[in-house]
């Protein structure tokens, strides 16, 4: 089995080749997909990343989780102890580009939202198999998160990103679905 930098690297070559007209046509249905979802009809509050380039675009999520009445928290990184906290957004002008072009919450005009508030938590990652597993970018921000979250975890993906195999580590925690462009998988260890 190859090693999570090797399958990193390889995954985020083959999403940089993604069309645009591709790239929006499966973020559509994703977010379809997810939207049909019971756990996502009755979230209160929702965790998710803003996402970035060639990721599963979360605006229109935020968007639409805005629309139905949740709250919406995303993370605040703190790079020195790799750990994140949720901070509640009302609007994207709540954000502020801080390190790798991460647009995350402003402090001083957003609350924080503890775990136990967070219904559904949106994981991002790289590359998925089945059973849960993921990779993601390397800093193990949501691994360490994860630890202490015991609300629905999930990851947006595109078909291609599932893969059969991946490497994990007993510190990796797998999410317990994954929304794809072709089907929601539930995933069992």
């Amino acid at each position: 089995m190859e090693d999570k930098k090797t399958i990193r690297q390889q995954m985020k070559a083959r999403l940089q080749q993604l069309t645009d007209e591709q790239k929006q046509a499966y973020d559509k249905e994703i977010a379809r997909n997810l939207y049909a979802l019971p756990l996502w009809q009755n979230a209160t509050t929702i965790g998710i990343t803003i996402s970035r380039g060639i990721e599963v675009n979360t605006k229109p999520i935020i968007e639409k989780a805005w629309q139905a009445g949740k709250a919406v928290a995303v993370p605040k990184c703190d790079p020195v102890t790799k750990t994140m906290r949720f901070r509640e957004i009302c609007s994207f002008s709540q954000l502020e580009s801080v390190y790798f072009d991460l647009w995350e919450p402003i402090a001083a005009v957003t609350r924080e939202v503890a775990a136990d508030d967070i219904d559904v938590m949106i994981v991002p990652g790289i590359c998925f198999s089945r059973n849960g597993y993921r990779i993601g970018y390397g800093g193990g921000y949501y691994d360490r998160y994860l630890q202490h979250f015991s609300q629905t975890t999930i990851s947006l993906a595109y078909t291609f990103q599932v893969i059969d195999d991946i490497p994990s580590e007993p510190h990796d925690i797998p999410v317990q679905q994954i929304i794809t462009n072709d089907e929601v998988i539930v995933c069992d260890e």
